[in-house]
């Protein structure tokens, strides 16, 4: 697979806009773990190794674990691996990564009003849009690891 070509130098405006939505999630008010998570597992459904590669190398540097990133895929059946919060932010990561099997349940957005305010919701979902662009432009132009977006 070979890079198709350089997404700065054709569309430098919406790299910027893209950039700005990371500039926005450097504040947010959601912690850098779930942040790591939503990164990891929506690219992991989406089969970004470019993506899975460098967000996995920054969690470890946030303090994340080995265990937890292999075991990421399978979060479900790590019991105690997670805690509840995180299984929200995993689960809503899942149903909005795969929207077009049904979206994000009433269930799931129920269970998440329970952990987080409106405003923590909306940076879970703004993250997850986040991603799951990144990736979407990471596998369209062919970015292979070690390449250079810009």
């Amino acid at each position: 697979m070979q890079k198709r070509f350089n997404f700065k130098e054709v569309a430098p405006s919406a790299l910027k806009a893209m950039v700005g939505l990371e500039m926005y999630l450097s504040k947010a008010s959601i912690s850098k773990t779930a942040k790591d998570l939503i990164k990891i597992r929506a690219s992991q459904i989406n089969g970004c190794a470019y993506c899975i590669n460098t967000h996995t190398q920054d969690a470890i540097k946030n303090g994340e674990t080995n265990q937890r990133i292999f075991l990421l895929n399978a979060w479900r059946e790590a019991e105690d691996i997670f805690t509840e919060e995180e299984k929200v932010v995993l689960a809503i990561t899942e149903e909005i990564t795969l929207i077009h099997q049904h979206g994000l349940s009433d269930e799931t957005y129920s269970t998440a009003l329970q952990f987080f305010s409106e405003t923590q919701l909306a940076d879970i979902i703004t993250a997850i849009i986040t991603i799951n662009l990144w990736n979407r432009v990471v596998l369209s132009t062919h970015l292979l690891i070690g390449q250079s977006l810009a």
